[in-house]
């Protein structure tokens, strides 16, 4: 029931964002992933259900991108953020670069249910090990759609802000939201996973 009622809020939220974003190429490239992401998980649905927890937290950053879609990320809303921080710039990016960790938790929960592992390393090392694989490609991704869009929508898909170190960050962000993923995965499911060898 509640990736149903995910889907339905996504879809509303989708709909509305949509509505007259800042920069349309900029919407399209941010959306595109999330679009796909959504799709492989509603495809997939019949065949493998992932915990309600699994479906929260990836609807995270499902959620977030489509609000940094339509603003672009440095002009989403948080200057309350920066202001209680005192931060240089808006960390939306961050926070939602953050959530893309989040998805380690469902890998590791796919690779336990479907029992395809027997090593408690593995479990844990190939979900962090993926999305430090998908971060790297997203920079580049990010790199390639800025120097060949034009200099306004690849600025804004870019989300720089400034920062020469920004895709180093926005890499270690995504690794630390997997850690924390994977803390909780394992807070969770800690009595399944003793059962697993521990190397």
């Amino acid at each position: 029931m509640l990736p149903l009622l995910l889907l339905a809020a996504y879809l509303v939220h989708f709909t509305v964002l949509g509505i007259e974003p800042y920069d349309r190429s900029v919407w399209w490239a941010e959306n595109i992933p999330i679009i796909f992401i959504v799709l492989v998980l509603s495809l997939t649905y019949r065949h493998h259900r992932f915990s309600n927890m699994a479906y929260l937290l990836m609807a995270c950053l499902i959620f977030l991108h489509t609000i940094g879609g339509h603003y672009t990320f440095e002009r989403v809303p948080f200057d309350f953020v920066t202001a209680l921080f005192e931060l240089e710039r808006n960390h939306f990016d961050r926070l939602a670069h953050f959530t893309v960790g989040f998805y380690a938790y469902a890998a590791a929960e796919f690779l336990l249910v479907r029992r395809m592992v027997t090593s408690r390393f593995v479990l844990f090392a190939f979900p962090l090990t993926i999305i430090i694989a998908v971060a790297g490609s997203y920079e580049i991704f990010e790199w390639l759609y800025a120097v060949n869009a034009d200099g306004r929508s690849g600025h804004f898909v870019l989300g720089s802000q400034g920062d020469q170190w920004d895709a180093q960050k926005d890499m270690l962000a995504d690794t630390l939201g997997a850690l924390a993923a994977l803390t909780l995965f394992y807070v969770l499911n800690r009595s399944r996973i003793r059962q697993l060898r521990r190397t």
